[in-house]
Protein backbone atom coordinates (compact mmCIF):
# COMPACT_ATOMS: atom_id res chain seq x y z
CA UNK A 1 0.00 0.00 0.00
CA UNK A 2 1.42 3.44 -1.19
CA UNK A 3 1.25 5.71 2.10
CA UNK A 4 -0.34 9.35 0.76
CA UNK A 5 1.56 11.85 1.53
CA UNK A 6 -0.06 15.04 3.59
CA UNK A 7 -1.06 17.95 1.00
CA UNK A 8 0.97 21.44 1.69
CA UNK A 9 -2.74 22.72 2.46
CA UNK A 10 -2.88 19.95 5.16
CA UNK A 11 0.37 20.88 6.36
CA UNK A 12 -0.54 24.73 6.88
CA UNK A 13 -3.63 24.03 9.05
CA UNK A 14 -1.98 21.42 11.02
CA UNK A 15 0.77 23.89 11.54
CA UNK A 16 -1.69 26.93 12.41
CA UNK A 17 -3.66 24.49 14.80
CA UNK A 18 -0.17 23.96 16.42
CA UNK A 19 0.46 27.77 16.95
CA UNK A 20 -2.65 28.76 17.91
CA UNK A 21 -2.87 25.67 20.96
CA UNK A 22 0.79 26.83 22.02
CA UNK A 23 -0.22 30.18 22.04
CA UNK A 24 -3.56 29.39 24.65
CA UNK A 25 -1.38 27.51 26.51
CA UNK A 26 1.26 29.77 26.75
CA UNK A 27 -1.43 32.14 28.01
CA UNK A 28 -2.63 30.32 30.46
CA UNK A 29 1.15 29.27 31.91
CA UNK A 30 1.99 33.06 31.81
CA UNK A 31 -1.23 34.02 33.80
CA UNK A 32 -0.86 31.25 36.60
CA UNK A 33 2.71 32.80 36.87
CA UNK A 34 1.23 35.10 39.92
CA UNK A 35 3.28 38.91 40.24
CA UNK A 36 2.86 40.32 43.60
CA UNK A 37 1.41 37.33 45.35
CA UNK A 38 1.47 38.85 48.48
CA UNK A 39 -0.83 41.78 47.65
CA UNK A 40 -4.52 42.50 49.00
CA UNK A 41 -7.29 44.76 48.51
CA UNK A 42 -6.85 47.97 51.21
CA UNK A 43 -10.56 47.95 52.67
CA UNK A 44 -10.61 51.49 52.06
CA UNK A 45 -9.24 53.54 48.88
CA UNK A 46 -9.67 54.49 45.29
CA UNK A 47 -12.24 52.04 43.63
CA UNK A 48 -11.47 51.31 39.85
CA UNK A 49 -13.23 48.34 37.68
CA UNK A 50 -11.85 46.08 34.95
CA UNK A 51 -14.44 45.25 31.96
CA UNK A 52 -14.31 42.57 29.96
CA UNK A 53 -16.50 41.96 26.50
CA UNK A 54 -14.86 38.52 26.07
CA UNK A 55 -11.84 39.73 23.75
CA UNK A 56 -11.17 42.71 25.10
CA UNK A 57 -10.53 45.16 28.75
CA UNK A 58 -11.11 48.04 29.78
CA UNK A 59 -9.95 50.04 33.02
CA UNK A 60 -12.65 51.84 34.59
CA UNK A 61 -11.41 54.61 36.37
CA UNK A 62 -12.30 57.52 38.24
CA UNK A 63 -12.09 61.02 36.53
CA UNK A 64 -10.63 62.55 39.74
CA UNK A 65 -9.42 60.78 42.75
CA UNK A 66 -5.87 60.38 44.81
CA UNK A 67 -4.76 63.62 43.75
CA UNK A 68 -4.74 62.43 39.63
CA UNK A 69 -7.29 64.79 37.30
CA UNK A 70 -8.23 63.08 33.89
CA UNK A 71 -10.73 66.35 32.64
CA UNK A 72 -7.41 68.08 31.01
CA UNK A 73 -6.07 64.84 29.41
CA UNK A 74 -9.66 63.38 28.31
CA UNK A 75 -11.57 66.96 27.50
CA UNK A 76 -15.40 67.09 26.52
CA UNK A 77 -14.25 68.11 22.90
CA UNK A 78 -12.85 65.16 21.90
CA UNK A 79 -16.10 63.69 21.99
CA UNK A 80 -19.43 64.08 19.98
CA UNK A 81 -21.62 64.84 22.93
CA UNK A 82 -20.11 67.28 25.53
CA UNK A 83 -23.08 66.11 28.08
CA UNK A 84 -21.49 63.08 28.32
CA UNK A 85 -18.65 63.52 30.04
CA UNK A 86 -20.59 65.09 32.49
CA UNK A 87 -20.06 60.97 33.87
CA UNK A 88 -17.64 60.46 36.28
CA UNK A 89 -15.92 57.79 35.06
CA UNK A 90 -13.59 56.75 31.83
CA UNK A 91 -13.27 53.58 30.85
CA UNK A 92 -9.75 53.06 28.87
CA UNK A 93 -8.57 50.34 26.62
CA UNK A 94 -5.48 50.17 24.18
CA UNK A 95 -4.82 48.54 21.09
CA UNK A 96 -4.20 48.44 17.69
CA UNK A 97 -5.49 51.58 15.54
CA UNK A 98 -6.90 49.74 12.82
CA UNK A 99 -8.34 47.05 14.22
CA UNK A 100 -10.14 49.06 16.67
CA UNK A 101 -11.07 52.18 14.11
CA UNK A 102 -12.70 49.27 11.51
CA UNK A 103 -14.63 46.59 14.19
CA UNK A 104 -16.95 48.79 15.68
CA UNK A 105 -18.91 45.36 16.74
CA UNK A 106 -17.34 42.02 16.81
CA UNK A 107 -19.44 41.13 14.04
CA UNK A 108 -17.29 43.44 12.33
CA UNK A 109 -14.13 41.37 12.55
CA UNK A 110 -11.95 40.59 9.63
CA UNK A 111 -9.48 37.36 9.27
CA UNK A 112 -7.46 40.02 7.60
CA UNK A 113 -7.26 43.14 10.37
CA UNK A 114 -6.85 39.58 13.27
CA UNK A 115 -3.94 38.93 10.90
CA UNK A 116 -1.90 42.20 10.57
CA UNK A 117 -2.82 43.04 14.64
CA UNK A 118 -1.00 39.65 15.54
CA UNK A 119 2.19 40.15 13.39
CA UNK A 120 2.26 43.58 14.62
CA UNK A 121 1.89 47.16 14.39
CA UNK A 122 2.96 50.38 15.31
CA UNK A 123 -0.09 52.32 15.02
CA UNK A 124 -1.66 51.80 18.48
CA UNK A 125 -4.77 54.04 20.42
CA UNK A 126 -6.32 54.32 23.43
CA UNK A 127 -10.15 54.04 23.12
CA UNK A 128 -11.73 56.21 25.52
CA UNK A 129 -15.62 56.38 26.91
CA UNK A 130 -17.08 58.86 29.55
CA UNK A 131 -19.52 56.47 31.35
CA UNK A 132 -21.38 56.27 34.50
CA UNK A 133 -20.51 54.57 37.76
CA UNK A 134 -20.22 51.05 36.46
CA UNK A 135 -22.35 47.61 37.99
CA UNK A 136 -19.81 44.82 39.15
CA UNK A 137 -21.09 41.61 37.49
CA UNK A 138 -19.79 38.84 35.93
CA UNK A 139 -17.99 40.29 33.18
CA UNK A 140 -17.13 44.04 35.62
CA UNK A 141 -14.64 42.95 38.35
CA UNK A 142 -14.04 45.85 40.97
CA UNK A 143 -10.60 46.00 42.46
CA UNK A 144 -9.57 48.66 45.29
CA UNK A 145 -6.37 50.30 45.00
CA UNK A 146 -4.42 52.58 47.79
CA UNK A 147 -4.35 55.47 46.65
CA UNK A 148 -0.43 55.58 46.05
CA UNK A 149 -0.99 52.79 43.52
CA UNK A 150 -3.81 54.41 41.91
CA UNK A 151 -1.61 56.96 41.24
CA UNK A 152 0.88 54.23 39.50
CA UNK A 153 -1.57 52.77 37.64
CA UNK A 154 -2.38 56.10 36.86
CA UNK A 155 1.30 57.20 35.47
CA UNK A 156 1.11 53.79 33.31
CA UNK A 157 -1.70 55.02 31.90
CA UNK A 158 -0.61 58.77 31.05
CA UNK A 159 2.65 57.18 29.40
CA UNK A 160 0.73 55.33 27.19
CA UNK A 161 -0.59 58.75 25.54
CA UNK A 162 1.34 59.80 22.31
CA UNK A 163 1.49 63.67 20.76
CA UNK A 164 -1.84 64.07 18.33
CA UNK A 165 -5.21 65.08 18.42
CA UNK A 166 -7.94 62.48 19.11
CA UNK A 167 -10.65 61.51 16.58
CA UNK A 168 -14.15 60.52 17.17
CA UNK A 169 -15.14 56.99 18.34
CA UNK A 170 -18.12 54.82 17.59
CA UNK A 171 -20.78 56.71 19.63
CA UNK A 172 -21.22 60.67 21.17
CA UNK A 173 -19.55 59.60 24.17
CA UNK A 174 -15.96 57.80 22.65
CA UNK A 175 -12.83 58.91 21.63
CA UNK A 176 -9.41 57.36 20.35
CA UNK A 177 -6.59 59.03 21.23
CA UNK A 178 -2.85 57.93 19.65
CA UNK A 179 -0.83 55.89 22.00
CA UNK A 180 2.83 54.60 22.44
CA UNK A 181 4.09 50.97 22.53
CA UNK A 182 3.52 48.17 19.72
CA UNK A 183 0.89 45.93 19.46
CA UNK A 184 1.35 42.34 18.26
CA UNK A 185 0.48 38.86 19.69
CA UNK A 186 2.44 39.10 22.68
CA UNK A 187 1.66 42.75 23.27
CA UNK A 188 -2.35 42.70 23.16
CA UNK A 189 -5.20 44.95 24.46
CA UNK A 190 -5.56 42.24 27.58
CA UNK A 191 -1.74 41.87 28.33
CA UNK A 192 -1.67 46.34 28.57
CA UNK A 193 -4.47 46.03 30.76
CA UNK A 194 -2.92 43.31 33.25
CA UNK A 195 0.65 45.68 32.88
CA UNK A 196 -1.22 48.29 34.41
CA UNK A 197 -2.36 46.11 37.26
CA UNK A 198 1.21 44.75 37.56
CA UNK A 199 2.83 48.82 37.61
CA UNK A 200 0.47 49.86 40.36
CA UNK A 201 1.45 46.44 42.75
CA UNK A 202 -1.87 44.32 42.55
CA UNK A 203 -1.60 40.68 42.44
CA UNK A 204 -2.14 39.85 38.51
CA UNK A 205 -0.91 37.42 36.09
CA UNK A 206 3.06 38.01 34.73
CA UNK A 207 1.16 37.42 31.57
CA UNK A 208 -2.40 37.90 30.19
CA UNK A 209 -3.22 37.84 26.36
CA UNK A 210 -6.81 36.55 26.94
CA UNK A 211 -9.40 39.04 29.29
CA UNK A 212 -10.40 36.16 31.72
CA UNK A 213 -6.58 35.60 32.76
CA UNK A 214 -6.56 39.16 33.69
CA UNK A 215 -8.77 38.88 36.48
CA UNK A 216 -7.83 35.55 37.24
CA UNK A 217 -5.91 36.62 40.60
CA UNK A 218 -8.41 39.93 41.34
Amino acid sequence: MVRRQPRPLQIAVLAIAGLVALYLLAGLVGAALVADPGWREPARGVTIWVEDNGIHTDLVLPKQAAGVDWHPVFKADAIGDARFAGYEFVAIGWGERRFFLETPTWWDVRPETLVAAALGSNETVLHVEHIARPVEGERVQRVVLRPTEYRRLAEFVRASLAEGRPVRGYADYDAFYPARRRYDALRTCNTWTGRALRVAGVRVGRWTPFPATVSWWL
